[in-house]
């Protein structure tokens, strides 16, 4: 019983790390097949429609931008907001 206790702790611990180590998406340069992957509610069709919008319009200046694409509300905005990011990585010197 000691044994279970103390991996359940564990366990416990080491959800906060988990949750920080989810990976973060930009919208900006994802195909539909890791925007379908990587956000909560986003579907092929969603995905495709995100991807047919930034081609249109190009890219997107920040994540609440995201709720310009048909079929995106603020709700999904929300719901993945943390998972999402628009910056450009820094080059490599």
């Amino acid at each position: 019983m000691k044994h279970l206790r103390n991996l359940l702790a564990v366990g416990l611990l080491c959800m906060p790390l988990a949750a920080m180590s989810e990976a973060v998406i930009n919208i900006n340069t994802a195909n539909s097949d890791s925007l379908v992957e990587d956000l909560v509610g986003v579907g092929p069709q969603k995905a495709m429609a995100i991807v047919r919008y930034r081609q249109q319009n190009g890219p997107f200046e920040q994540v609440d931008d995201l709720a310009f694409v048909d079929g995106i509300g603020a709700k999904t905005v929300e719901q993945n907001r943390s998972r999402m990011t628009v910056a450009v990585p820094k080059a490599k010197k």
